[in-house]
């Protein structure tokens, strides 16, 4: 808890102020490597050999959608960004909306769930969240074709590393949905 509470305060300080992100990105990366490491333990306890198959179907991913990117079989057209961002958007709504209604003693049970429903939720989520790679390195590439400031090259690093731990997250959490159903 306290790799993600330090690291979602860091997360607030470099997105409102990118200049600092040359000292935010690295603690940053520390408090959700803290975080990362926290939640792995707990399901690779009750999921034995999840973390590896996160790891692996994570980095892949990464892999597969840079070698898209770069040999241009993926284009950051206008459209497609406005779309990735579109249902990013929706999904943090309906989180938010979840956790509001959580207080209040309801769930929205699709997000924890391993019915089918739970299952094609997360699955959604998890393309939609490697969708959001092809963003940051639309963002890396027009950043260097510009001539970004320095703090830059910082500042996208931490969009990638958003995007990845977001990615790792709702992959381990679709692969315990799947593995729940055994």
């Amino acid at each position: 808890m306290i790799g993600a509470i330090a690291g979602f305060l860091t997360a607030l300080i470099t997105i409102f102020n990118k200049k600092v992100s040359p000292v935010t990105a690295p603690i940053y990366a520390v408090c959700q490597g803290i975080m990362l490491g926290g939640v792995s333990s707990l399901f690779e306890r009750q999921f034995p050999g999840i973390v590896m198959q996160a790891v692996l179907l994570t980095f892949g991913t990464l892999g597969a959608l840079l070698l898209a990117y770069t040999s241009r079989l993926i284009k950051a057209t206008e459209n497609f960004k406005l779309g990735v961002f579109a249902a990013t958007g929706g999904i943090a709504f309906f989180y938010l909306i979840s956790w509001i209604m959580g207080f209040f003693g309801h769930s929205m049970s699709v997000i924890s769930s391993a019915s089918p429903a739970g299952i094609i939720f997360s699955a959604v989520i998890v393309v939609v969240a490697a969708l959001n790679l092809v963003l940051d390195f639309d963002f890396i590439e027009q950043g260097a074709e510009q001539g970004a400031p320095k703090y830059m090259e910082w500042y996208a690093a931490f969009g990638l590393i958003v995007t990845l731990v977001w990615l790792y997250m709702e992959i381990l959490r679709l692969l315990s949905k799947l593995q729940s159903r055994r």
